[in-house]
């Protein structure tokens, strides 16, 4: 025989758990600390000035 679940309950968990992964989303990108944003932002910075840097197509008229 299956066994008996209150849907209510049901929901009420699921609802809490989803809320529990967007409030672990929302820490891991709100809490850094300005130093940290800066340190990302340079590298991104970074990173695309050195692929720009080697691109094949310099978008120079010829």
């Amino acid at each position: 025989m299956s066994k008996v679940i209150n849907l209510r309950q049901r929901r009420k968990a699921k609802t809490r758990t989803e809320k529990e992964k967007k409030a672990e989303q929302n820490r891991r990108i709100h809490g850094r600390t300005k130093a940290e944003k800066q340190k990302e932002a340079m590298e991104a910075d970074l990173a695309s000035r050195h692929l720009d840097g080697h691109r094949l197509d310099k978008d120079e008229p010829e």
